[in-house]
């Protein structure tokens, strides 16, 4: 069997606010679509805590996929037939890659975890190699559909993902700095937490998308359509993927779990009615793809509710505040100010508070734009643009604009602390001293120094 042999006598149609519709015209990709594994992705939201800063914010990895899906869709059927292979090794597009394109999109999003980066800092796992051991095992539903292809399918799609595919043109649709990923994430991200920063015009930087020899690179007349991509993206992270009562969120949702991991490891603390039992494999350390596979969002919320409950303290306020949305405060600091945070530790110890878990410094910085090194560790696919007799230059060479950004992060590190800190505890006069000592240590939401 031949993915081509698979067409669909008649096409499905996903409604989608993004796309429009969404077509799937093959067997193999409504097959996968369908698999558990997929599924699995409908419970876990793309922007993990984000919801609790833009209430819109609940739309779920299972819609991104089938987004980037569409987007690579669009690209191969651009390339086919404008940019379609004569001869072999021509620098066109052979459509014999888009099956591998097609599959490694739609599934380049599958071993994404409950509340996704946080809960891989915790428990220590990574969401691209867990996809590839989905995408590989012989025990999933996924890896039996793609043998359906060839027994060396599934390989060829998760090598795509990590970007060893032979094929540069495959891996930069879905993974470079302008790609079917980002394409899709930030005009999807911008929809659902209502805000415009994420809008580019798609249409335009797709019409500009031509296949050359090492990869992908754009027609010269298009450069301000990646500009203002570019700058859309900056702009996304700023004021969205970096706002700080999200941070906040995700700060009080790695202490809860680091809380809970430790009541778990410390036997002499441990309660009865403390038995995360889908969690366990996780604190042990030891844990198999089914039992990642059985965790989603709604698992880990229906634990914090439990543990709202719990006789720890910590554990229960900590859940408490999760899940009643009661963030933490921040302040910025910088190299000049970062003296200061023993001082404030010091005085929210005091206050009653365990600075372990009710403290965390966290520093969100994102480089609009990088050129390539190649002594970085993962250095970035720079984006070329081509002219009309073919030859190339890289972008910041020809745009001011993004030669202005280019190289430079943007961002800032915060301190994160109870809101207790800020406000007038009247009840406790004797802690009145200390909330005005460290009061007088924070102005305009920035550290001072005092």
């Amino acid at each position: 069997m031949t993915f081509k042999d698979e067409q669909l006598p008649r096409e499905k149609v996903f409604r989608d606010p993004i796309h429009g519709t969404i077509i799937v015209d093959n067997q193999i990709i409504l097959d996968l679509i369908d698999t558990p594994e997929f599924q699995r992705l409908r419970r876990i939201k793309q922007l993990g805590t984000s919801s609790m800063t833009f209430h819109g914010a609940e739309h779920s990895r299972f819609g991104h996929c089938l987004g980037v899906y569409e987007i690579t869709r669009r690209i191969c059927n651009l390339f086919q037939r404008n940019y379609p292979q004569q001869v072999p090794q021509d620098g066109l597009w052979n459509d014999q890659e888009r099956p591998v394109a097609l599959c490694a999109a739609l599934l380049h999003d599958l071993g994404h975890g409950p509340y996704s980066h946080t809960f891989e800092h915790i428990f220590h796992t990574d969401h691209e190699q867990i996809t590839r051991r989905i995408i590989t095992s012989e025990s999933t539903n996924i890896n039996r559909i793609l043998r359906c292809v060839d027994n060396d399918f599934p390989q060829k799609v998760a090598s795509v993902i990590d970007h060893t595919y032979q094929n540069p043109q495959v891996v930069q649709m879905i993974s470079s700095q302008v790609d079917a990923d980002r394409m899709d994430y930030l005009q999807r991200d911008s929809y659902y937490t209502g805000t415009n920063y994420g809008k580019f015009d798609l249409d335009r930087v797709l019409h500009m998308m031509r296949p050359v020899k090492d990869g992908i690179a754009f027609e010269i007349n298009g450069m301000h359509a990646v500009e203002d991509y570019i700058l859309s993206r900056l702009q996304m992270y700023l004021q969205v993927y970096f706002h700080p009562v999200s941070r906040s969120m995700e700060v009080i949702l790695d202490h809860l779990l680091m809380r809970a991991k430790w009541l778990y490891q410390h036997p002499s603390q441990y309660q009865p009615e403390f038995m995360p039992r889908l969690l366990m494999p996780f604190f042990n350390g030891h844990y198999d793809l089914n039992d990642y596979l059985t965790l989603d969002d709604g698992v880990l919320t229906t634990y914090f509710i439990h543990w709202m409950n719990s006789s720890d303290k910590i554990l229960s306020d900590l859940a408490q505040r999760f899940i009643n949305r009661r963030p933490f405060k921040s302040a910025v600091y910088d190299q000049q100010t970062r003296f200061m945070l023993p001082k404030l530790r010091e005085l929210i110890t005091t206050a009653g508070f365990d600075v372990d878990y009710y403290t965390a410094v966290d520093s969100s910085y994102k480089l609009p734009y990088d050129t390539y090194n190649p002594q970085d560790s993962k250095p970035q696919t720079q984006i070329e643009l081509i002219y009309p007799n073919g030859e190339l230059t890289e972008l910041s060479q020809v745009s001011t604009l993004v030669a202005s950004v280019s190289g430079r992060e943007a961002g800032d590190q915060r301190f994160f602390f109870p809101r207790e800190m800020l406000t007038q505890q009247n009840d406790i006069e004797i802690f009145e001293p200390i909330y005005e000592a460290f009061q007088h240590c924070i102005k305009n939401n920035q550290v001072v120094a005092n």
